[in-house]
């Protein structure tokens, strides 16, 4: 039998785990770019696991008070994380006649990553169009050489040192190509021509991480969104992007609010942690995303990509067609 200085002790961290997880929840909902908000947010979903702590506790202690309150936080953790399990409904299930289109984007880590995995990856999944984040020149020569542009012949590319440089690759001819000015790294857009839908827009974004400035961060999203809201009504659209932001910030869900989907949402994939890979212990976030307007996605997955700290993200979108 627990004696009264272990009751009360157990009855203080019950309250301590609950309240870790009544912040988790707040944080996902804050809007706020102070550094240490935005950072702590990084990790809201663990954090959200501390009300699960503080209901089995009070629940072993019979104090029904606490773990009311600690459910209350559990469901509300719950209702955060959601819409990344739920999924929509099958893509063919429309009034469209969808086109099925492969997607994948990857981050290389300033062009290091292993370019024959990335062709590999590319060829093996049947992948018509590439969104590469942190493309240096030497790793345009290195994709080149294992023989990604015989895969996909159009491409749109900003190379650049460091984590700076962005590109499409394309199995479609590409057209009215944007770098967007203004921003730390580059980011940019073409219309990729997709038989039997058109016009596509695609979009390879790499907003600058928080760690160097949240304010920064933060602007360069909503600059992104103003983007995205300036996409044509009339044309599905695609996103390949290292966000460097989870779910879990609302900066990041606000890109959301439109016409633009989360492919890992759409197909209720979970919480498709892509990052960091290059560390002893698995990825803890997701911050790697395919978006898209016009369409929706059937299947996520990520892969990892030997040389890269990013696992590549790869969407089976289905674009919509109206139907005659």
């Amino acid at each position: 039998m627990m004696t009264k200085w272990v009751r009360r002790g157990a009855g203080v961290l019950a309250w301590i785990a609950t309240t870790i997880g009544a912040a988790g929840v707040a944080l996902h909902a804050s809007p706020s770019s102070s550094r240490l908000l935005v950072l702590a947010a990084s990790g809201a979903l663990y954090l959200m696991t501390g009300a699960l702590i503080g209901i089995v506790v009070f629940a072993a202690l019979r104090r029904w008070i606490g773990a009311v309150v600690a459910g209350a936080v559990v469901i509300g953790a719950a209702v955060t994380q959601a819409p990344l399990h739920v999924g929509g409904p099958d893509p063919g299930d429309s009034d469209t006649d969808p086109v099925a289109v492969r997607v994948m984007q990857t981050n290389i880590l300033f062009g290091g990553a292993d370019p024959a995995a990335v062709v590999a990856e590319v060829r093996d999944r049947n992948v018509g169009i590439l969104t590469v984040d942190e493309l240096s020149p030497e790793a345009v020569d290195g994709l080149s050489a294992q023989g990604l542009d015989g895969l996909l012949p159009h491409r749109y590319l900003a190379p650049a040192a460091g984590a700076n440089g962005t590109g499409i690759w394309s199995a479609y001819p590409l057209s009215e190509t944007v770098e967007y000015d203004g921003f730390v790294m580059n980011q940019l857009s073409a219309n990729a021509h997709v038989p039997g839908v058109g016009p596509v827009a695609v979009y390879a974004f790499h907003p600058v991480p928080p760690v160097f400035g949240t304010h920064v961060w933060a602007a360069e999203l909503s600059r992104l969104r103003d983007i995205l809201d300036r996409t044509p009504a009339t044309h599905p659209a695609i996103v390949g992007a290292d966000f460097n932001a989870t779910f879990d910030h609302a900066q990041f869900r606000a890109l959301l609010a439109g016409r633009f989907g989360d492919a890992v949402e759409q197909a209720g994939a979970g919480n498709l942690a892509t990052y960091p890979t290059d560390k002893k212990f698995p990825p803890v976030v997701g911050i790697d995303r395919i978006l898209v307007a016009g369409g929706r996605a059937a299947e996520v997955t990520a892969v990892d990509i030997p040389g890269a700290d990013h696992r590549a993200v790869v969407a089976r979108l289905h674009l919509d067609v109206e139907r005659p």
